[in-house]
């Protein structure tokens, strides 16, 4: 896939988690680590399994209309402690607030590039 075509899928996967007021909404770049199963991590979490169920069909919803992408695979839907949204290059993470806090994945892949996301820069 190109730069261009996973910047956009990017931004539209972060604008469709703010819309349904994701918290610590985080792209990272892992095109570069080689141990690495997809190029890019799209990562934010909610305080609800509500809300996490809700980000988690804005974000299909937005990557159909905007993008004409299915995710090739999801899982945890049905608990929606974590719920993952598989693209391909991109794989989305939806995290009940705790279960980030546990699972720390920006930790585990601390020398990727990060870029951060919030309302004031939609």
């Amino acid at each position: 896939m190109n730069n261009e075509k996973q910047n956009k899928e990017i931004e539209v996967i972060a604008a469709a988690m703010l819309d349904k007021k994701a918290q610590n909404v985080v792209a990272m770049d892992l095109s570069g680590i080689g141990t690495a199963i997809t190029d890019h991590f799209v990562i934010c979490n909610a305080d609800s399994t509500t809300q996490v169920v809700a980000i988690s069909d804005n974000v299909v919803e937005k990557m159909w209309t905007e993008c004409k992408e299915d995710p090739l695979r999801s899982q945890g839907r049905e608990n929606a402690f974590w719920v993952i949204l598989d693209y391909g290059d991109i794989v989305v993470h939806i995290f009940k607030t705790e279960y980030r806090d546990f699972y720390r994945l920006e930790d585990l892949w601390s020398d990727a590039e990060k870029i951060n996301f919030n309302d004031d820069e939609q």
